[in-house]
């Protein structure tokens, strides 16, 4: 037991530091092991395009935010800012005649300090910007965008804060247990503090704590993982901060949280991080397209927790899943267990024991196939190794899953031995086409299920 809650505390300090481990990639600038299908790069040879726009009527602050149309492939972004456009300008090559470069780019934004790249152009002269997507070992996967425009007045920010990327409860797929609180860092800050509250803060944009603050933690990059489970209705919010802990500008707009069991919801998701959400390096849980969940054909509330074993699923079964007393439990977890070699005759009695506690509340489970994964692609990506036996003992799994209620999940893809590079970069948690199938699996053979 001790071996497996020390492989997931070490699974949640991998996510929490996916940032680190990009950038780490990216400076090392490594040589690519895994192929990339014809069919991809077709798909994303194409030249991003911007999304925000700055013409000479409607000029940007002295700090504006530049946005683009989301790369679901992309692992970071390179940006260009030029002073002029240099003639005969390439747009598949890094200029030498930009004003301002970066690569430390994980979302498809950007809030940008002109008076600290250009003040002398503020108000002035326009300046232009561009960018365009990369894979994990620095390698463009689409063209530059258009060069686009950016007119400015020398005019301070309406607020100076970062900007929330995900908002829950929204759509099929939005509503996580545990939250991932995902945003665009704003200028000049180098750290950031996440602040959760049980009510609405009563300093709304400011730069003090909330005297309604029950958890807190401050991160380098753009992204925290809530280790806590948040039953109820809460509040996050994010401010910037600079390498003394001083405030860079303030709080963001209170973001709204809410997982009320009241709502009594029907369907639930229990599992790891496959389920949780995420995949690709940089994208969370937070980002909805990685997430099967998203796609289904019915609203669930997703119990899921990256870094989940088999033994951790049901260790939190009653805290997690007993007070919302969904009808119907979607259940796939063990693949963290096994790629770490714990027997499949382990997983399987978790199993067993997560589908009496279902029993015991009235619950229906509905165990779900764990894909194949892919140790090459995996140490690759994180630099961790899989256990010898795992093929044979997602075989075994696999096996008895098949012999219960369950959706087949996993035969969505074919059956694979090895997960391929198409379905999942980083050889686990699944791509969007992969999350796409599983759903599809799911939407297809719920309905044997229900009312049954």
């Amino acid at each position: 037991m001790k071996k497996i809650i020390i492989f997931s505390v070490l699974i949640l300090l991998l996510i929490h530091f996916q940032t680190a481990i990009m950038e780490q990639r990216i400076a090392q600038n490594i040589s690519s092991t895994v192929a990339t299908t014809d069919n991809l790069q077709a798909k994303t040879m194409s030249a991003l395009e911007a999304t925000s726009h700055y013409p000479k009527d409607k000029p940007a602050t002295v700090a504006p935010l530049l946005e683009w149309k989301e790369d679901l492939n992309a692992v970071y972004y390179q940006l260009e800012v030029f002073a002029k456009l240099p003639d005969n300008l390439s747009d598949s090559e890094i200029s030498s005649e930009h004003l301002f470069f970066t690569a430390q780019v994980y979302t498809h934004a950007y809030h940008i300090d002109l008076q600290k790249i250009a003040p002398e152009y503020i108000a002035k002269e326009p300046l232009f910007w561009r960018v365009r997507s990369m894979d994990i070992d620095g390698n463009p996967i689409s063209k530059f965008s258009k060069p686009e425009i950016l007119y400015s007045e020398n005019k301070a920010p309406t607020m100076n804060s970062p900007l929330p990327h995900v908002q829950y409860n929204k759509e099929n797929g939005t509503t996580l247990l545990y939250p991932v609180y995902s945003f665009v860092p704003n200028a000049n800050a180098t750290q950031f503090e996440i602040e959760v509250t049980d009510k609405k803060p009563e300093n709304p944009n400011g730069i003090e704590p909330s005297i309604h603050r029950i958890f807190s933690q401050i991160v380098t990059g753009g992204e925290l993982y809530d280790p806590d489970p948040r039953i109820g209705t809460y509040y996050w919010r994010v401010r910037g901060l600079d390498d003394n802990n001083n405030p860079v500008g303030v709080y963001c707009d209170a973001q709204e949280i809410r997982n009320e069991p009241a709502d009594n919801w029907q369907f639930a998701i229990l599992g790891d991080s496959i389920s949780h959400g995420g995949g690709h390096l940089s994208f969370g849980p937070a980002d909805w397209q990685y997430s099967y969940a998203y796609y289904l054909d019915f609203p669930t509330i997703n119990l899921s927790f990256s870094g989940d074993t088999s033994e951790t699923t049901l260790e939190r079964f009653d805290r997690d899943v007993v007070p919302f007393h969904p009808q119907y439990l979607l259940i796939m977890t063990g693949t963290n267990s096994l790629r770490a070699g714990v027997p499949a005759e382990k997983v399987i009695s978790d199993l067993k024991q997560i589908q009496l506690k279902c029993r015991q509340n009235n619950i229906t489970p509905i165990l779900l196939t764990l894909a194949p994964i892919n140790p090459d692609n995996i140490k690759k990506v994180f630099d961790q190794g899989t256990s010898n036996s795992w093929q044979e003992n997602f075989d075994e799994v696999n096996a008895f899953i098949r012999t219960q209620a369950h959706i087949d999940t996993a035969g969505e893809l074919n059956s694979p031995a090895i997960l391929p590079t198409e379905y999942a970069m980083d050889g686990l948690h699944g791509d969007v086409n992969a999350k796409q199938l599983y759903a599809k699996a799911i939407n297809e053979q719920i309905g044997q299920f229900i009312n049954k």
